[in-house]
C-alpha cells in the first residue's frame, strides 16, 4: 500500500477497512459496549477512570505510581534529583543528594507542613512545589537515552474538586503528559509519580521540560533524571488492515492506531458537545414555555376572579333594587299619613311659637336683672381675701405644732438614756489570721444588743449595749443609729460622741474614716448641712468648726499655724459652761470646706508607731462644732455644741514596749483615761464630788458628762484572743458608762438674744393689743359681710341655675322653631302646588258642567221631539 492511501486513511478514519486479525475502531467500540453491559456500574466507573488515566500518558512505556519515592524501587543510576520549590538536602545514611530548585525559569514556590500520606522514604519532597507557568533546562548531559521521573502532590487545592488543575508536560518539545489532573487520580496531600519518561539527549547535552496549564496552573514537587540501560527499543508491532475496495493490505503502526482512536474520539466529543448545546436550547425553550403557561394560568385565574366579582355585584344590585322598590312603596304609603300629621303639627307649632316669644321676652328681662347684680360679686371677692389672711394665721399655728413635735422627739431620745453605748468590733488582721489567732467574740445575739466573750473553755461572759456592730457592718450602718443626735444639735442641745478602746481597734477609722469610706465626723457634718438646708425657710444657722487635741496633758489648737506658740487653758463662762479662749473657730458654709478643715486637723495630730499599732494616735483628738440658730418666725435663738472625740488608745506598757518620748505619751494617755474612769465611777455611784479637774480631758468634757448634753460612746474592741484582757477591760468600762443616769438635757438658749427678745416682746404685746381691738372690729364687720355674701351667693346660684335652664329651653325651642319653619316652608310650597292643581281641576270641572248642561239641553230637546212623534204615532194608531 502506498503513502497516499495511508494518508487518506489517517485523514478519514471512518473509511471501512477490514482485517480478520485486527478489529476496526468501530468493532472495538462495539466490543467495549457489549462488555460494559455485562459489567456492574462500579466496574464500569473503574474502567472509565483507567481509560482516563491512560489517556493522560502520551508515552506508552511510562507508568503512574500512586505512592511516594522509595529507594529500594530505584534500580537505575540517578544522575540528579531536583527538590522543586525546596532547598538542597542530603541523606545521612546514603550518598543520595537532593539538589535545590535552581534550574527553573518562571513560576512560584509553595510549601506546606501538612502530613503527606504514603510519602515513601523522602516525604519532604512532596511538602514543597513549584507552580505557575514555568520550565526547566538541564545542561551538560552526555548524549544518550535517559529516564525522567516526575513527582507530584496536590498541596494547594486540597478541597478539590476534580478539574481545578489540568495541565500538559512537554519534554524536548514532545508532549509526555496530556490533560494531567493530580486530584482526579490520587486526591489531595498524596504523592503521585510518573516514572520512566524516556528522553534522548543530543550533542548539545540539553534536557528541556515545559509545563503548560490547561485549567489552572501546573505544579511539580520533584524531578529525577536517571541513566537508561542499553535495552533495545522494542519494534512497534506492525498491524495490517485490508481495504474493502482493492483488498490491499495497509500497514498500521500502534502510534497510527492511537492517532486514529483520538480522531474518532474527538469527532464524537464534538457531536456530544453539539447535542448538549441542543439539549440546553430545548430545556431553555421548555422553561420559557412553562413560564408563559404559568403566566397564562395566572391571568386566567384573575379573569375568573373578576368574573365572579361581577356576578356577585349584579346579584347584590338586583337585591338592592328590589329593596329600594319595597322602600319606595312604603314611602308612598307613608306620605299620605305624614301629610295629615304635618298639617296638624304646623298648627300646633304656630301656637308654641307664640308662647316661646312670650317666654323669650321674660328671659331677656331676667338676664338684665342678673347683669345688675355683678357689682355685688366684687364685694364677695374682698371677703375671700379676708379668708386668705386667716390662712396665714393657720400657718403660724402649724409652726408652733412643729416645734412641739421636735420637743416630743427629743423627749423620746432622752427616755433611752443620756449616755448611750454602741459596741463595734473590728475584723481580724492579716497577721493575726496567719498566726492562727482564734475569735473570742460571739455575735449570735448582736441584733438584740447582746455581746458574748469567750473567757476560756466553755465559759462565756455576756455584755448588754444599746447597739452591737459586727465586722461585717459598714460605716453607713454605724452612722444610721447615731444620726438622730444630729437633729438634737440643730434643735439647740449639746451633743457629745466619743470613741473609746484599746490601741488598734479602729477608733480613728470609726470617727474619721478614709477618703473612700467616710467616718462619723464627716457624715455628721454632711447631715447637719442637709437638715439646715431643709429648714432654710424657717431657721438661719451659723456653723463653725474647731479642732483640738490633748497631748501630754496640754491642749493644742490643730488649726493654728503655730500650735505650740500659745498656752491654752479651760475657762468657765458667765453662763456656766466651759470653753477654751483663743482657739480658732473656722466658719464653714458647705461640706467641702468642712473636709478641708478636717484634713488640716488630721495632718497636725500627733501619731507614732508602737508594737501594737504602726500608726497609733498619741493624743486625744477633739472636734468641736458650734451651731448658732435663729427661728425666723418666732425669733428664738440657740447656741449649741457638738463634740466629736477620738480618744487615744489604752495600752499596757509591757505590751507596747514604749521608751523615751513614746513612754511619756503612753503614761499621759493612761493617766487621762484613768481620770475618765474615775469620773465615770463617781457619776455611776452618784458621788457628791466628781473629779473633772484631774485631767485636761475630763475637764474639757465636763459639760458633756455633767448632764447638760446628750452623750454617745463607741467602745471599740478586738476579736483576737491575744487582746482578751484589754477587750474585757474596755467592755467593763463601757458597761459602767451605760449605767450612768445624768437626767434630761437642757436646751441651750442664747441669753444675749433673750433680752432683745423681751423688749421686742413688750412692744409686740402693746401692738398686739391694739391690733386685737382692730381685729375684733374687723371680725364683726367680716361676719356681717359673710352673712350678706352667703345670702347673695344663694341668690346668685339660684339665678344662675334659672338662667341655665332658660338657656337650655331657649335653645331647644329655637331649634324646634327652625325645624318647624323649614317644615312650614316645605308644606307651603307643597300646598301652593296642590292649590294650582285644584284650580286647574276646578276649571275642568266647570267646563265639564257646562258641557253636561249643553248635552242635557240637547238631549231633552231631542227627547221632547221623539215624545211628540211617539204621541202622534200613538194617536194615529188609536184612530186607525
Amino acid at each position: 500500500m502506498d503513502g497516499s492511501q495511508l494518508n487518506a486513511f489517517l485523514q478519514n478514519p471512518d473509511t471501512l477497512f477490514t482485517n480478520p486479525s485486527i478489529p476496526t475502531v468501530f468493532d472495538w467500540e462495539k466490543n467495549d459496549m457489549a462488555l460494559n453491559q455485562d459489567k456492574p456500574s462500579s466496574a464500569m466507573d473503574e474502567d472509565e477512570e483507567e481509560s482516563s488515566v491512560d489517556s493522560m500518558l502520551c508515552d506508552s512505556n511510562s507508568r503512574l505510581i500512586p505512592f511516594g519515592f522509595s529507594k529500594s524501587n530505584c534500580t537505575d543510576e540517578i544522575m540528579m534529583f531536583i527538590n522543586a520549590g525546596g532547598e538542597a538536602l542530603s541523606e545521612a545514611d546514603s550518598r543520595m543528594k537532593f539538589l535545590g530548585d535552581s534550574y527553573f525559569e518562571g513560576g512560584n514556590v509553595m510549601q506546606t507542613n501538612e502530613h503527606i500520606a504514603e510519602a515513601g522514604d523522602c516525604p519532604f519532597i512532596y511538602q514543597s512545589a513549584r507552580f505557575g507557568s514555568f520550565c526547566y533546562r538541564f545542561n551538560n548531559f552526555p548524549p544518550g537515552d535517559y529516564f525522567v521521573d516526575l513527582h507530584f502532590a496536590e498541596i494547594i487545592n486540597t478541597n478539590g474538586p476534580k478539574g481545578m488543575r489540568v495541565f500538559n508536560v512537554y519534554m524536548q518539545e514532545e508532549k509526555v503528559l496530556s490533560d494531567f489532573d493530580i486530584f482526579s487520580v490520587v486526591g489531595a496531600n498524596k504523592p503521585l509519580q510518573v516514572d520512566d519518561l524516556r528522553v534522548s539527549v543530543k550533542e548539545d547535552g540539553l534536557i528541556a521540560m515545559r509545563f503548560e496549564g490547561v485549567i489552572g496552573s501546573p505544579i511539580v514537587c520533584g524531578i529525577c533524571v536517571k541513566k537508561a540501560q542499553n535495552i533495545p527499543v522494542p519494534q512497534a508491532s506492525q498491524e495490517y488492515l485490508k481495504c474493502n475496495n482493492c483488498a490491499a493490505d495497509i500497514e498500521v503502526s500502534s502510534a497510527q492506531k492511537k492517532l486514529m482512536r483520538r480522531k474518532v474520539t474527538d469527532k464524537y466529543e464534538k457531536k456530544i458537545q453539539e447535542l448538549t448545546t441542543q439539549c440546553q436550547l430545548k430545556t431553555h425553550e421548555c422553561h420559557e414555555a412553562w413560564m408563559s403557561l404559568t403566566a397564562a394560568n395566572e391571568q386566567l385565574e384573575k379573569v375568573r376572579m373578576e368574573l365572579d366579582n361581577k356576578i356577585f355585584q349584579t346579584r347584590t344590585l338586583d337585591e338592592t333594587v328590589g329593596k329600594q322598590a319595597e322602600n319606595l312603596k312604603n314611602i308612598t304609603s307613608r306620605y299620605g299619613h305624614d301629610k295629615k300629621y304635618w298639617a296638624a303639627s304646623v298648627h300646633d307649632l304656630q301656637e308654641k311659637i307664640m308662647i316661646m316669644k312670650n317666654e323669650h321676652a321674660q328671659l331677656s328681662h331676667d338676664a338684665h336683672a342678673c347683669a345688675e347684680s355683678i357689682p355685688e360679686l366684687n364685694k364677695m371677692v374682698t371677703g375671700v381675701q379676708a379668708l386668705v389672711a386667716q390662712s396665714e394665721d393657720l400657718k403660724l399655728k402649724y409652726s408652733e405644732e412643729q416645734a412641739k413635735r421636735k420637743e416630743l422627739y427629743n423627749q423620746i431620745q432622752e427616755t433611752k438614756g443620756n449616755i448611750r453605748v454602741f459596741c463595734r468590733c473590728r475584723p481580724l488582721r492579716k497577721e493575726e489570721i496567719s498566726a492562727g489567732c482564734a475569735l473570742v467574740v460571739d455575735f449570735d445575739a448582736a441584733k438584740d444588743g447582746d455581746l458574748g466573750i469567750l473567757t476560756g473553755g466553755s465559759t462565756k461572759k455576756t455584755f448588754k449595749f444599746d447597739q452591737v456592730y459586727t465586722p461585717k457592718d459598714n460605716q453607713v450602718d454605724v452612722f444610721a443609729d447615731a444620726s438622730p443626735l444630729v437633729t438634737s444639735v440643730l434643735d439647740g442641745y449639746n451633743v457629745c460622741i466619743f470613741a473609746y478602746g484599746q490601741t488598734g481597734t479602729g477608733k480613728t477609722f470609726t470617727m474619721e474614716g478614709t477618703d473612700q469610706n467616710r467616718g462619723v465626723n464627716y457624715r455628721t457634718l454632711e447631715q447637719l448641712f442637709q437638715i439646715a438646708k431643709e429648714r432654710s425657710e424657717t431657721f438661719m444657722y451659723n456653723i463653725s468648726v474647731s479642732v483640738l487635741e490633748v497631748y501630754n496633758e496640754q491642749i493644742r489648737d490643730l488649726l493654728s499655724t503655730s500650735p505650740t506658740s500659745k498656752r491654752l487653758e479651760i475657762k468657765q463662762s458667765a453662763e456656766g459652761f466651759h470653753h477654751v479662749p483663743g482657739i480658732i473657730e473656722a466658719k464653714v458654709d458647705n461640706i467641702k470646706e468642712v473636709w478641708n478643715v478636717l484634713q488640716i486637723g488630721s495632718n497636725s495630730r500627733a501619731v507614732g508607731s508602737t508594737n501594737v499599732n504602726e500608726h497609733s494616735s498619741r493624743s486625744h483628738c477633739i472636734l468641736r462644732i458650734m451651731v448658732k440658730s435663729k427661728n425666723l418666725m418666732t425669733g428664738d435663738c440657740t447656741k449649741s455644741k457638738l463634740w466629736l472625740v477620738d480618744l487615744a488608745g489604752s495600752e499596757r506598757l509591757a505590751k507596747t514596749d514604749a521608751q523615751g518620748e513614746r513612754l511619756k505619751e503612753a503614761q499621759n494617755i493612761n493617766k487621762s483615761l484613768s481620770a475618765l474612769g474615775d469620773v465615770i465611777y463617781a457619776l455611776a455611784t452618784k458621788s457628791s464630788h466628781i473629779p473633772y479637774r484631774n485631767s485636761k480631758l475630763t475637764h474639757l468634757l465636763q459639760d458633756s458628762l455633767g448632764g447638760d448634753s446628750k452623750t454617745l460612746m463607741f467602745v471599740q474592741i478586738s476579736p483576737s484572743e491575744r487582746d482578751l484582757s484589754e477587750t474585757l477591760s474596755s467592755l467593763n468600762f463601757a458597761t459602767r458608762v451605760r449605767g450612768i443616769e445624768l437626767g434630761p438635757a437642757k436646751r441651750q438658749v442664747d441669753t444675749s438674744e433673750l433680752q432683745k427678745m423681751k423688749t421686742m416682746l413688750d412692744k409686740a404685746r402693746q401692738e398686739s393689743r391694739a391690733k386685737d381691738e382692730s381685729l375684733r372690729k374687723l371680725e364683726e364687720s367680716l361676719q356681717n359681710l359673710e352673712s350678706k355674701a352667703k345670702g347673695r351667693d344663694q341668690v346668685y346660684k339660684t339665678q344662675q341655675e334659672k338662667i341655665k335652664e332658660l338657656e337650655c329651653q331657649l335653645e331647644l325651642k329655637t331649634s324646634m322653631q327652625n325645624q318647624s319653619e323649614k317644615q312650614v316652608s316645605q308644606l307651603s310650597d307643597r300646598l301652593k302646588g296642590r292649590e294650582e292643581i285644584c284650580t286647574g281641576l276646578q276649571q275642568k270641572v266647570k267646563e265639564l258642567e257646562t258641557k253636561l248642561k249643553e248635552r242635557q239641553q240637547s238631549e231633552s230637546a231631542s227627547y221632547q221631539q221623539k215624545e211628540g212623534k211617539l204621541m202622534t204615532v200613538s194617536c194615529l194608531i188609536q184612530t186607525g
